[in-house]
């Protein structure tokens, strides 16, 4: 069993592995049931694919916060931190394409006088 800690926008994921078939638990539904999109699915199965174990691990994971497409994300980072406990021989593959680091961009604050975080008023001339 190994476990990772996955953050992405305000989303954070713990990603439990455990050697199996690749069946996929999230939140307590099968990952095709809980993400909408097959592309955010995809995304969130990165991590086995460039390592080439999809289907030899079964992953468990509890998500909370944010969107689905921050969600998404969080389990990638999640599963990826997972498998670098499970195998240290992947992290130079995985950092390679770029998944072991967090993805650390996240919504600016709205700013006083501003409509938004940069959006300034509509200006009238009249």
């Amino acid at each position: 069993m190994y476990q990772g800690l996955g953050r992405r926008k305000t989303s954070v994921a713990r990603v439990t592995l455990t050697p199996g078939t690749g069946k996929m638990i999230i939140n307590g539904k099968e990952i095709s049931e809980y993400f909408p999109y097959a592309t955010l699915i995809q995304d969130a199965t990165q991590g086995f694919v460039i390592t080439k174990t999809k289907g030899q691990f079964d992953v468990r994971a509890n998500i909370n916060g944010g969107g689905f497409t921050g969600q998404a994300g969080a389990l990638r980072h999640g599963i990826v931190r997972a498998l670098i406990v499970a195998s240290a021989d992947y992290k130079p593959i995985l950092k390679k394409a770029g998944l072991v680091t967090r993805d650390a961009r996240v919504k600016e604050r709205k700013k006083p006088g501003l409509r938004s975080a940069r959006r300034s008023p509509q200006f009238s001339k009249r």
